[in-house]
């Protein structure tokens, strides 16, 4: 069997941090709600909305930037 690639490994090491840090998140995020709602239930909705945005955020970023170092590099 062949050795995996150092880009295959670095993207795998990447998500697994990523989806780390976000299940983090997602673990105390109604503890944060239920402190931000004592100010506004509006301003909960909005970190919650903001947290589930930035989850998709950093992948479509690094997708981004992926592409674009797939084409400087040919």
């Amino acid at each position: 069997m062949s050795e995996p690639s150092t880009s295959n490994r670095s993207s795998a090491i990447a998500a697994a941090i990523i989806l780390g840090g976000t299940g983090l998140v997602f673990y105390f995020m109604p503890a944060m709600m239920m402190s931000l709602s004592e100010i506004s239930p509006w301003l909960s909705y909005a970190v919650a909305a903001a947290f589930v945005l930035a989850f998709f955020a950093v992948f479509w970023l690094r997708g981004k930037r992926q592409n674009k170092d797939r084409k400087s590099s040919e």
